[in-house]
């Protein structure tokens, strides 16, 4: 059945492109979170993810958003939406309008996490291939910060604002708008330019932190309550700062949030890498770390 896998991929592909943006860092920031994390796998990771996938992971991450309408049960997976306190508590948080737990960001990467590291199972019955890309799609979503916002004002869709003179809200400004800006501005319009400065931050900038944003104890591999806690306070503390009902956003608001954006996207795809690793490595201990760091002092490993 290996000869499927290119036609899934193509399948999957045209479904993205005749999909309407959508949001959730939309389809760039998606899609560079997941070409961050490739250059992050090892050998072993990509090799199976390529297989799952039928090719690159990367055009595939906006996936998740164009079938929701096919899928609805996964609607509320997309964020985790809090109290409105600035912290995300998943007892509290993680669940659906039904009140059923779980349904949420927190709880999806969770599922299919579980769902991928079972794979050698013979009783698993999932589609892993939609498991590898649900899970790729939401890690990104929850580093985005207003997918862990108030769900007062559904994590800043409610609050109408203007950006750069067009009418937006302030989720969509997150989602879609500050990545479309800088792209054109800075990256002149190109997204691998955008990517490969983002990297550079990985190694350079950023570069003593990264430890610590692979830092996770957790059973299943993943740290997303950890990672909507961080999303929720940056939600506070930048995203809605200065952007009340009707405000008029620009250079001001935009330069000081790009760098932000930036580093939620980078946090992102080490994050994505760190846990498909984990799951598909089949080294495992000192060798592993030492892979593992070699990418993130010199970018793509080189066997």
């Amino acid at each position: 059945m290996a000869w499927l896998l290119p036609l899934i991929h193509i399948f999957l592909y045209y479904l993205i492109a005749r999909a309407p943006v959508s949001s959730g860092w939309g389809i760039e920031g998606h899609v560079m979170v997941c070409k961050i994390a490739q250059e992050h796998f090892t050998n072993s990771t990509m090799n199976a993810v390529l297989e799952l996938a039928g090719g690159e992971l990367a055009p595939l991450c906006p996936w998740a958003d164009d079938v929701r309408k096919q899928y609805r049960w996964s609607r509320t997976l997309h964020f985790a939406d809090s109290a409105g306190d600035c912290t995300f508590q998943y007892s509290r948080d993680c669940h659906n309008s039904k009140g059923e737990i779980n349904m949420c960001a927190v709880g999806a990467i969770n599922n299919y996490t579980s769902q991928l590291q079972k794979r050698k199972d013979s009783s698993n019955n999932y589609n892993l291939t939609e498991s590898l890309l649900f899970l790729s799609h939401f890690v990104g979503d929850i580093h985005q910060p207003l997918h862990a916002g108030s769900e007062l004002d559904l994590g800043g869709n409610t609050i109408k604002v203007q950006w750069y003179g067009k009418n937006t809200n302030l989720h969509k400004v997150w989602d879609e708008d500050i990545v479309k800006t800088a792209k054109q501005k800075f990256y002149d319009d190109d997204i691998d330019t955008m990517v490969e400065s983002i990297q550079i931050n990985n190694r350079d900038i950023w570069s003593d932190e990264i430890d610590q944003w692979m830092n996770c104890s957790a059973k299943n591999f993943t740290c997303g309550s950890i990672y909507a806690s961080e999303s929720a306070r940056l939600a506070c503390d930048y995203a809605y700062k200065d952007a009340k009902q009707g405000s008029a956003l620009g250079d001001e608001y935009f330069i000081s949030r790009l760098p932000v954006v930036e580093k939620r996207i980078a946090q992102g795809g080490i994050r994505l890498a760190e846990i498909l690793n984990k799951i598909f490595d089949d080294d495992s201990g000192q060798k592993d770390q030492k892979l593992l760091k070699e990418r993130r002092i010199g970018g793509v490993y080189q066997a």
